[in-house]
C-alpha cells in the first residue's frame, strides 16, 4: 500500500475480492453450522446425533482450508496447515488424531467466529469502501436515466452540475476506499492467519524438528566414530601386530651385525606405531565405553591421568550412547586440562543420575583461574554438551579450587 502505483495495481481489487468471498463463505458456514447444530440437537439422544455433533466439531478443518486458499489473494506468504499425519491408516486413526490436536479446536473457533462475526464485518467493509463510492460515482448516470438521483439515500440531485460534482467526490472517495479496503482486508487476513496458521506455531514446529535433526546428527556422528574405531581395531591394528611379531621373529633369527640392528630399530618403531594407534583408537571411541559403560570408562580415564584422580560415580545402568560418549569426552578433556594447566596434586570425578539428568563434577586443587577461550578447550566442551541440551558451569577463582559441573538430560538408565 505504500507504493505509488497501489491505486493502479490489482491489489485494491484483490482486497475487494477477498472481502466479498469472505461474505459468501461466511454465509455458507453459518448455514452449515446452524443446520448441523439443530439436527444434532434434535437427535442428540439417538446414535444419529453423535456423527452430526462430530461433524460439527470437525467443521473448522474445511473452513480453514478454504481460508488458506482465500489468503492467497492478498498474502504472498503461504499459510500451511498445522495438522500432523495419523500414525496408522484408517478413519478411526484420522479422527483420533484430529480430535487430539490443538489446531483442530483452534480452527473450529475460527469457523464459529467467521460465521458469527467476521463475514458481517467483511460485508460492511465491502459496502462502505467500494459499493458506496461507486454509487456516488454513478450519480450522473442515474441522473440521465431517472431524471434525478438520490446519493446514498440522503441527498437528492436534480441538476447536472451537482451530479458531476458528486461524481468527482465519488472518485476521491473511491481512491480513499481502495486504501481502506486494503487495510480491512489486511487486518482480516492477519486475524485469520493468527487463528489457523500462527507463525509462532510454525516456528515452534521448526525448532522441534531442528532439535530432532540435531539429535539424529549426534547419533550418526557417534555411530561413525564407532565404525572408525572398529575398522582401525580390527584392520590396521591387527596388521601392525602381525608386522611387529614378524619383525621380532626376524630379529631373533638374524645374526649379529648391521642387519640385526636395523631389524631392532624397525621392531621398536613398529611397537611405537602400534602404541600410538591404540591411543588414537582409544581417543576416537574407547572399547571400554562401548562394552562396559560410562563408569568403567571414567575409571579407565582416571587411571591414565597424569594427576591422581578419585572417582565417585554411581549410575544405575547404561545411558544412551550419545550421552555416554559426550560425558566421557568431557571428563577426558577436563582431566587433560587439569594435567596440563592447573598444577593440581589431586582431582576428583563425582556424580550420578538424578531426576532424569546425568550430573558430573570434576574438581581439582590446582591454581584455578581457568577461562573459556584461552586454549583450555572449555568452549568445545560447552558446545558438545549443548548439542544434547545440557549445561556446563565452571567455578575457578584465582588460587583454586576449580569445579567443572556438567548436566545432561537423559532418559532412565537401562
Amino acid at each position: 500500500m505504500a507504493r505509488p502505483g497501489y491505486l493502479m495495481s490489482a491489489w485494491p481489487w484483490r482486497s475487494a475480492a477477498y472481502l466479498l468471498s469472505g461474505v459468501v463463505t461466511g454465509v455458507v458456514v453459518l448455514v452449515g453450522i446452524v443446520a448441523s447444530a439443530v439436527v444434532g440437537g434434535v437427535f442428540a439422544l439417538a446414535l444419529v446425533g453423535l456423527p452430526l455433533l462430530l461433524c460439527t466439531a470437525l467443521a473448522g478443518i474445511p473452513v480453514a482450508a478454504v481460508e488458506r486458499h482465500r489468503l492467497r489473494l492478498i498474502d504472498p506468504d503461504p499459510a500451511p496447515g498445522q495438522h500432523g499425519a495419523p500414525g496408522e491408516p484408517g478413519l478411526r486413526a484420522w479422527l483420533t488424531t484430529r480430535l487430539r490436536e490443538r489446531s483442530t479446536w483452534r480452527e473450529l473457533g475460527h469457523a464459529l467466529l467467521f460465521a458469527g462475526l467476521l463475514w458481517p464485518v467483511d460485508a460492511l467493509a465491502f459496502t462502505a469502501f467500494l459499493l458506496g463510492p461507486l454509487s456516488v460515482v454513478a450519480t450522473p448516470l442515474l441522473r440521465a436515466v431517472f431524471g434525478e438521483a438520490k446519493v446514498l439515500k440522503v441527498w437528492l440531485v436534480t441538476t447536472w452540475p451537482a451530479a458531476v460534482g458528486f461524481a468527482v467526490l465519488g472518485l476521491l472517495l473511491l481512491a480513499l476506499g481502495a486504501y481502506l479496503l486494503g487495510v480491512a482486508a489486511g487486518a482480516r487476513a492477519g486475524l485469520a492467519r493468527l487463528l489457523i496458521a500462527p507463525r509462532e506455531a510454525d516456528l515452534g514446529a521448526r525448532v522441534v524438528e531442528l532439535a530432532r535433526s540435531r539429535v539424529r546428527l549426534v547419533d550418526a556422528f557417534e555411530a561413525e566414530r564407532r565404525r572408525i574405531e572398529r575398522d582401525l581395531h580390527d584392520g590396521a591394528q591387527q596388521r601392525l601386530v602381525a608386522l611387529t611379531m614378524t619383525l621380532g621373529l626376524a630379529r631373533l633369527d638374524a645374526p649379529p651385525g648391521p642387519l640385526a640392528e636395523q631389524l631392532a630399530k624397525a621392531h621398536a618403531q613398529a611397537g611405537t606405531a602400534l602404541a600410538e594407534l591404540r591411543e588414537l583408537i582409544h581417543g576416537i571411541h574407547p572399547k571400554v565405553l562401548a562394552d562396559y559403560g560410562l563408569e568403567a570408562a571414567v575409571a579407565d580415564a582416571a587411571d591414565r591421568s597424569a594427576v591422581p584422580v578419585d572417582v565417585d560415580l554411581e549410575l544405575p545402568g547404561r545411558l544412551s550412547q550419545a550421552v555416554e560418549a559426550a560425558a566421557y569426552f568431557v571428563v577426558c578433556e577436563a582431566l587433560a586440562n587439569v594435567g596440563r594447566h592447573s598444577g593440581a596434586s589431586r582431582a576428583e570425578v563425582s556424580g550420578g543420575h538424578r531426576d532424569g539428568r546425568l550430573v558430573l563434577q570434576i574438581r581439582d586443587d590446582g591454581r584455578g583461574g581457568a577461562r573459556a577461550g584461552e586454549g583450555s578447550g572449555l568452549t568445545g566442551l560447552a558446545d558438545r554438551v549443548s548439542v544434547l541440551d545440557g549445561r556446563l558451569s565452571l567455578s575457578s577463582p584465582p588460587g583454586g579450587p576449580t569445579l567443572l559441573r556438567v548436566e545432561i538430560p537423559c532418559g532412565p538408565a537401562s
